[in-house]
């Protein structure tokens, strides 16, 4: 089941699935979105398990999110934007929709599309030291529609506010605060808190769990975005602010944006 720098080990009836680049934080190239959907896919399929833990490799990074070293290759067209999009959309679905519980285990970084799986996962725990936040402002990118309202629905919208436009990056311990983290603790104790709570779950009912995880999904209902307005997120891949903004990462430099 595993995928190129995806591993899957099972303990009992839970499943761990890990990011394994530690080299680049356990950034996502897009083979790997498309891997980690096809690994939940599986997952939720399989009647036998009843909770699943998501975790970066090491202990420095749970995940930096998008590799932006992979952009010239995989984004920048029109074309290009809407297929990655579509791989990212249904990547991060895959672990919403998914129907046992999932645990996030967060160590390190969780930054831009990092932190956006955590926040699909029904449970967040975190170390106190680790880094929490969202850096599509800092690359002229719009985030999705299905990837605000998770955040908004844990949070509320004045934390979006200050993830997505002040592009604020929390301590564990702030993101206890905000409502972001569901539980944190001392980061040595990471693991074996994560794996405690994902065996808590496991003693449950699973389909108590799977009926409560997908109840609250139904009561949130299908958000009021229309086709065009959803596929207009992918505008910014068309910008002088975007482009010049990834060849100022590349390059280590700071962005200069002109609103253009």
């Amino acid at each position: 089941m595993s995928e190129p720098h995806l591993l899957v080990s099972r303990d009992g009836p839970v499943a761990l699935v890990t990011f394994d680049r530690p080299d680049v934080r356990n950034a996502f190239n897009l083979a790997m979105w498309a891997g980690l959907k096809r690994i939940m896919d599986t997952l939720s399929a399989d009647d036998s398990l009843r909770c699943i833990v998501l975790r970066g490799a090491g202990e420095k990074a749970f995940s930096a999110g998008a590799d932006i070293s992979a952009f010239a290759e995989e984004r920048g067209s029109r074309e290009k934007e809407d297929r990655y999009a579509a791989i990212l959309h249904e990547s991060f679905q895959s672990i919403r929709l998914c129907r046992h519980p999932v645990v996030a285990m967060i160590m390190g970084a969780c930054i831009g599309g990092g932190a956006g799986i955590a926040t699909m996962c029904d449970f967040r725990l975190g170390g106190e030291g680790s880094r929490f936040g969202i850096t599509a402002r800092n690359l002229g990118i719009w985030y999705p529609y299905a990837e605000i309202d998770p955040i908004i629905q844990i949070a509320g919208s004045g934390v979006v506010a200050e993830i997505l436009i002040e592009g604020r990056i929390f301590t564990g311990r702030e993101a206890y605060e905000k409502g972001l983290y569901s539980r944190v603790v001392p980061d040595d104790q990471v693991e074996a808190e994560a794996l405690a709570l994902a065996r808590r779950i496991a003693e449950g009912s699973p389909l108590s769990a799977r009926f409560h995880k997908a109840a609250m999904r139904k009561l949130r209902g299908p958000l009021p975005i229309t086709a065009a307005e959803d596929r207009a997120v992918n505008d910014f891949a068309q910008t002088k602010d975007f482009m010049a903004a990834v060849r100022a990462f590349l390059a280590k430099q700071k962005p200069t944006f002109e609103g253009r």
